[in-house]
């Protein structure tokens, strides 16, 4: 399967500009599920900007009927 990069970055959220997996989520999620994270897409951008990634921080959003 191939990874349509580009677009994809038109619907990435990630704020963090370094990152070599931007807008590649196969490897952005098989990344961040291997750190018991989720990437950044799964968060609103508030949340997201704190670079909280955990499970926990989004089940916290969840419970607060944030997402």
């Amino acid at each position: 399967m191939d990874c349509k990069k580009a677009a994809n970055r038109s619907h990435c959220n990630c704020t963090y500009d370094p990152c070599v997996r931007k807008a590649d989520c196969c490897a952005c999620l098989r990344y961040h599920l291997e750190s018991r994270e989720l990437p950044a897409c799964c968060f609103p951008a508030e949340a997201e900007a704190t670079f909280d990634r955990s499970f926990e921080h989004f089940a916290r959003l969840v419970a607060a009927g944030t997402i």
